[in-house]
């Protein structure tokens, strides 16, 4: 959905509040702190924004934000938490599991909104239904999609036998890959995983290592660390002409070869709709954890070509998009 689609529904959506809650949320400034690897000029982040003016949350003047952005110091990222703490926001907006725990250890009162790949999966709270503690948030099953999209790019390079993973140090468990590898041995494809620690050269070098190896393709696993170095991954496969498989649908949209999962414009409106739950007062235990509904397969044959990959004519007729 696009940017001006979200203004124009969600702003609809505004004029049923209740005029009372309107007029108190126009006179009353609220903070809101934001810990996220990526900058907050992202597409998503406008959204996100757009989503908060839409309810009546304006930035400048009901609406105060703090931001920190950790996406070249993963090393401060439990520095950045205790001074956005310190701050006192009303509601503490982070994203990606290591945000999220810092976010936790540096409060155990001020709400945390957190989005991440599987929030109940990594620990951060004790379940979908019944969060409990002060976070809550979006959960965008990641770890259940990664094992999808591994499925799709299987079956979208035919004769493949060797394949690589990148996959976020910090968030991948030997479980998940155990797990993956097994899925892929059904497929007599043996499975290598690149764990990424900090990104930039070492994303470079782990996709230079799996060509090496024998790789002829690349599942790019759910990571906001490896979102923010997408460009790089994109850049590298192709100089090496490797399929890969991205997380976000827009990815292929951005030359990657193929993408499955939700789309960025879904997480913007769900973050958003939680946020004013907190900003009014509702208890992080007592708002179950979101999670999107709505996946799209999208292919692009224009990079496909250019990678020599001749995609199955029955996995394109499946695809959502197809970009020629």
């Amino acid at each position: 959905m696009r940017r001006r689609d979200f203004i124009t529904l969600f702003g609809g959506v505004a004029v049923g509040w209740p005029l009372a809650t309107r007029a108190q949320d126009a006179v009353r400034t609220y903070r809101l702190g934001m810990l996220f690897p990526y900058p907050r000029d992202l597409p998503s982040m406008l959204l996100f924004f757009d989503e908060l003016r839409a309810r009546g949350f304006i930035e400048g003047k009901n609406l105060m934000v703090d931001y920190r952005d950790f996406a070249q110091r993963g090393d401060l990222v439990s520095e950045y938490a205790e001074e956005l703490v310190k701050a006192q926001p009303g509601v503490l907006y982070v994203g990606g599991g290591a945000a999220i725990r810092a976010a936790q250890k540096a409060t155990k009162t001020i709400p945390i909104l957190g989005v991440t790949d599987d929030m109940v999966g990594e620990g951060l709270v004790d379940s979908l239904t019944r969060p409990n503690g002060n976070t809550t948030g979006v959960s965008i099953l990641a770890n259940e999609l990664d094992g999808k999209r591994q499925d799709i790019l299987i079956e979208a390079v035919p004769g493949l036998r060797r394949m690589a993973t990148l996959a976020d140090s910090s968030t991948t468990t030997d479980a998940k890959i155990h797990a993956l590898q097994e899925g892929a041995l059904a497929h007599n494809i043996e499975l290598s995983v690149y764990r990424i620690a900090k990104g930039g050269e070492e994303v470079v070098a782990a996709i230079d290592m799996a060509q090496s190896w024998g790789a002829t393709a690349l599942n790019v696993w759910a990571s906001p660390m490896l979102f923010f170095n997408r460009q790089l991954i994109m850049d590298r496969v192709a100089l090496l002409r490797l399929p890969a498989m991205y997380q976000w649908p827009e990815m292929a949209e951005e030359g990657g070869f193929a993408a499955y999962g939700p789309r960025l414009s879904q997480i913007p409106e769900l973050v958003a709709r939680l946020d004013v739950k907190l900003f009014r007062g509702v208890k992080p235990a007592d708002i179950p954890i979101e999670q999107p509904t709505k996946f799209e397969l999208v292919i692009n044959l224009k990079t496909a070509n250019a990678l020599g990959v001749t995609v199955p004519a029955t996995l394109v007729a499946r695809a959502d998009e197809v970009i020629e």
